[in-house]
């Protein structure tokens, strides 16, 4: 069998580091939300490009799936292997192999989180900004083209990624991009490259943008008796050119299960949560103008987080929503929507969605980057209530199509994967063949994550 002899090559290629186990086989067949599981026939730990390059042309002679694997915290089912075959998981390609601290940029394997990378630049004055609140791989925030809770300031993935190395479906491996500050050398396969979910090659380096460290940092959580009050703050507080690191929205509910999990004591109502980035007066006169924007849209309970450790606390308590939702209801499984619209229309958007999921009986809290016009719902489910996951799966598809109406789009930051398959054809009409076209190009075989992003051919 095809399978067999490819197993048999890889074995000789990477040793023990190709593993049968049924362990490490379950571990990346799972993910973190409702999709099956669906383990792989091996997984791979590559420890260099060339590895990598060699193991693909092997895949690539006997017709052997490959579906790359970063840490495994996607939610839109990215990373499960559909068709068996290789798993790839990147984690032992974790250097960071060049910090060029003039230029403000770093060259790092795909397999360093962003946590450890910003713990490497410490001591440099400089930090990556990207911040999607797991502590994910590079390589896979730049596949998946993540963003999250600083985005309103520094960028997404997008912005931040100025060159690649990447091992394409015949082994081939290429450079995209450059060091420098700008091109207008042909193609953008950089682009391209970033938001391709391996579909269309595997990254194995990058180059990324960094920052320098604040200054001064200043943190605030605010209460608001209704919904369209606390997004119409956000609505106001951009229009007025207050900038803004962070500004996140929170519902009644999330504050509650944000009690229950760290000991809080936030009214049940809805917040957000807000930090600003600078020197020391930028921040003290944002922070001015925005407690008074607050106070003029009647918003109340208005704590400061002053210390670093109070900081830490608050967004940790953030980054931790999902996990903490979970807790909420016991044994249950997470559906998460994902739509990003017009800042104009963005309470309409998040009124419409708290009325679905109550009117399909429900329990769904809501959180969102709304600085930049992206929230999502955890729909929290009974695994085993076919009805309730028919309802829910319901509401995310009336969303999806409400985002597309409000001229926004039915993902902000968590991709297509598998999950959101469906939406392309109404969000990108011809596009999407145009995106078919491209992944037969260079996936002619379609052994790079198949049955993810694009349409499966017959």
């Amino acid at each position: 069998m095809a399978l067999n002899e490819a197993l048999s090559a890889l074995e000789s290629l990477l040793g023990d580091r190709l593993s049968r186990a049924p362990g490490d086989c379950d571990q990346h067949g799972r993910n973190e939300t409702w999709f099956p599981f669906s383990p792989p026939d091996a997984v791979a730990y590559p420890e260099t490009t060339q590895e990598v390059s060699d193991l693909v042309k092997i895949c690539a002679a006997h017709g052997v799936a490959i579906t790359p694997w970063g840490t495994g915290t996607s939610l839109e089912g990215h990373a499960v292997p559909l068709q068996g075959g290789i798993s790839l998981d990147l984690s032992r390609m974790n250097r960071v192999l060049e910090v060029l601290d003039s230029d403000m940029q770093v060259r790092v394997q795909p397999g360093v989180t962003r946590e450890a990378l910003n713990e490497d630049l410490r001591a440099t004055g400089l930090f990556f900004p990207v911040d999607p609140g797991a502590n994910a791989s590079l390589g896979g925030m730049a596949a998946t083209r993540a963003s999250g809770t600083t985005t309103v300031r520094y960028g997404s993935m997008r912005d931040n990624v100025a060159a690649l190395e990447v091992v394409l479906a015949d082994g081939r491996i290429i450079r995209t991009g450059s060091r420098a500050k700008k091109s207008a050398a042909g193609y953008d396969l950089t682009a391209l490259m970033v938001g391709s979910e391996g579909t269309l090659g595997i990254i194995t380096e990058l180059t990324l943008r960094l920052h320098g460290q604040p200054e001064a940092i200043s943190s605030a959580v605010c209460a608001f008796d209704t919904l369209e009050a606390a997004v119409e703050t956000v609505q106001l507080t951009i229009q007025m050119g207050i900038p803004m690191a962070r500004i996140e929205f929170v519902d009644a509910l999330t504050a509650e299960i944000f009690n229950e999990a760290n000991g809080t004591d936030f009214p049940h109502k809805p917040h957000l949560m807000i930090e600003f980035h600078g020197s020391d007066a930028a921040v003290a006169e944002a922070s001015e103008r925005f407690g008074e924007v607050v106070a003029d849209m009647g918003g109340a309970d208005f704590q400061w987080a002053t210390t670093t450790e109070d900081r830490n606390k608050l967004w940790r308590m953030r980054h931790g929503a999902y996990p903490a939702s979970i807790a909420h209801r016991p044994g249950c499984m997470g559906l998460v929507t994902d739509i990003c619209v017009p800042i104009s229309r963005l309470a309409e958007a998040v009124a419409e969605m708290t009325a679905e999921i109550a009117a399909a009986k429900l329990i769904g809290p809501i959180v969102g980057h709304v600085g930049d016009g992206n929230f999502h719902s955890v729909m929290l489910l009974d695994p085993d209530d076919k009805d309730e996951f028919k309802r829910a799966k319901s509401v995310a598809g009336k969303m999806a199509k409400r985002s597309l109406e409000m001229g926004g789009t039915v993902t902000g930051e968590h991709g297509i994967g598998m999950g959101k398959i469906g939406y392309m054809r109404d969000e990108h009409g011809a596009g999407w063949d145009v995106m078919g076209t491209l992944k037969a190009a260079l996936d002619p075989q379609n052994i790079l994550n198949p049955g993810k992003l694009v349409e499966q051919k017959p």
